[in-house]
């Protein structure tokens, strides 16, 4: 199966009565009661073609694994809207992504209009959603309720549901509705080549990169995943990450959607199988509380590395399962996965495992592990396709053919499992009153191999730390805003040119206390 939509309502053919996503409350969907609606929403979207971009505002849940599937079958190509997003950075994604269509939860409309000032005031920066490409005809589904800020004209998602029923009543603000038809028509014509989602990595503002990924890439990554972790009818699969959840759906697992309990908790509660975590956010965890349920049988560790500590950790707390650590990235979805045990085991360098069936690995002359296969991203948004991606990491093919992470070649900083780029920051920060530069390094913590992100500022006349940090959430994504802020009198130099030495820069506010804000 080369194509993800096809690959889950064909699944859901096959066993409609089985339960195919629970939210985070814990009420559950069929897979019959999820093909219904995900064909609903292909049949109510009219009008886009192959690729159209679709600002995708709902969330996760039922009704937005309904959405986002509906909206692909249908053509679009999803467009995440990032409630953490600074006002430029976001107006820049969607200048290279116009959407002709807005799939969003009311609340975001709302949040997005009319309690604007309020969202940002707590954190939250949705691009507005009732005009998101001004200029440009954009029409609008939305879920729950009507609400202030949701245009009059935009198609309510439990009319559509309605309309899709043996009886459908008129369906507001769309054109005919189209009958899904029987049981063995799923959708328009599957176009595994057909954009299915965009998702935004590094660049400035003024040039943000989109990852374009497939209906037919992300139907191979889910395969190759599912080729080292087998899923079957009858699995929980308890996870927020997309990687995970169209695996379970295309074989018939249960898709668990993570709430507001805890972690180990909802795992017992759920009769969870497998489980997806980040590191340091497992770490945290299990120190409060060190056992994880018995039904638990494959736990998972991914986005950021896996230290020893914390591995260790995991063990302990599921002694039956097995723990696995995943390395992916956004343009490759995965690459690679391995087991706790090999992991501990090696002692040089970080082994991250064999390749994936089908996934390529190639080690440039200087070190960079480049990777290539049919689960690769069609290319950046606007850029030619890709055939090769460069990870930015230094690593090695040891005799077995296992990747071994020597280090980092790019300054990314992972924290929290989020990969924070500062250049896409620093500039705007280097311009505020009363700065003279401006720089972000991020140190890392030995046991958890997380990462403290630390903004340091080489003051100029009129600095005011108190203003500066009134000023970051309009500079910086809501997901980098640093941890502290280190004052000091100048930065290290290296070379001819004066560079920035940020290996130096990031020792000196590691054991530099007295200046931080």
């Amino acid at each position: 199966m080369n194509d993800v939509v096809t690959g889950v309502l064909e699944t859901a053919r096959r066993a409609p009565g089985g339960v195919a996503v629970i939210d985070g409350r814990g009420a559950t969907l069929t897979y019959g009661e999820l093909r219904r609606r995900v064909l609903a929403v292909a049949g109510a979207m009219t009008g886009l073609r192959p690729g159209d971009g679709v600002l995708f505002a709902a969330r996760p849940g039922p009704d937005a694994v309904a959405l986002a599937l509906g909206a692909v079958a249908a053509g679009g190509m999803l467009v995440l809207a990032d409630p953490g997003l600074a006002p430029d950075v976001a107006a820049a994604r969607l200048a290279t992504a116009v959407p002709a269509w807005v799939v969003a939860d009311s609340v975001a409309y709302t949040l997005s209009g009319p309690l604007r000032a309020l969202a940002r005031h707590r954190g939250l920066s949705l691009p507005h959603l009732r005009d998101p490409a001004p200029g440009r005809p954009v029409r609008h589904l939305y879920a729950g309720p009507w609400l202030p800020g949701v245009p009059r004209d935009a198609i309510p998602l439990r009319a559509v549901y309605r309309a899709s029923s043996p009886h459908p009543a008129p369906l507001e603000g769309a054109g005919p509705f189209e009958d899904p038809g029987p049981p063995g028509r799923d959708g328009p014509a599957a176009r595994p080549d057909q954009p299915a989602v965009v998702a935004f990595t590094s660049g400035t503002t003024g040039r943000p990169r989109g990852v374009v990924h497939t209906r037919g890439s992300l139907a191979e990554g889910s395969a190759s995943f599912g080729s080292a972790v087998p899923l079957a009818p009858g699995d929980v699969v308890h996870t927020d990450q997309l990687m995970l959840g169209l695996p379970a759906l295309m074989a018939g697992a249960t898709w668990s959607l993570p709430g507001a309990r805890p972690f180990a908790r909802e795992l017992a509660e759920r009769g969870a199988t497998h489980a997806f975590c980040v590191p340091v956010r497992l770490d945290r965890i299990l120190r409060e509380d060190d056992r994880l349920p018995g039904t638990l049988r494959c736990l998972l560790l991914g986005t950021a590395p896996s230290p020893p500590a914390v591995l260790r950790r995991a063990r302990a707390a599921a002694p039956r399962a097995q723990i696995w650590s995943v390395y992916a990235m956004t343009e490759a979805l995965p690459i690679a996965i391995v087991s706790a045990e090999e992991k501990l085991a090696c002692r040089e360098g970080d082994l991250l495992g064999a390749p994936l069936p089908g996934v390529a690995a190639r080690i440039a002359a200087d070190g960079e592990l480049y990777i290539s296969g049919p689960q690769l991203a069609r290319g950046y948004l606007g850029e030619p396709p890709l055939r090769e991606v460069a990870t930015g990491d230094l690593a090695r093919l040891d005799e077995q053919g296992r990747l071994i992470l020597l280090g980092r070649k790019k300054d990314m900083i992972l924290r929290n499992g989020v990969n924070i780029y500062p250049g896409l920051y620093e500039p705007a920060l280097a311009a505020l009153p009363g700065v003279a530069e401006a720089a972000i390094v991020g140190v890392a913590d030995p046991e958890t191999g997380d990462e403290e992100v630390v903004l340091a500022v080489r003051p100029d006349e009129g600095f005011d730390a108190a203003a500066l940090r009134r000023a970051l959430p309009d500079r910086v994504d809501a997901g980098a805003l640093p941890d502290r802020v280190e004052v000091l009198p100048d930065f290290p130099r290296a070379g001819r040119t004066d560079k920035l030495d940020r290996a130096r820069l990031r020792a000196a506010v590691a054991r530099h206390t007295g200046g931080g804000r």
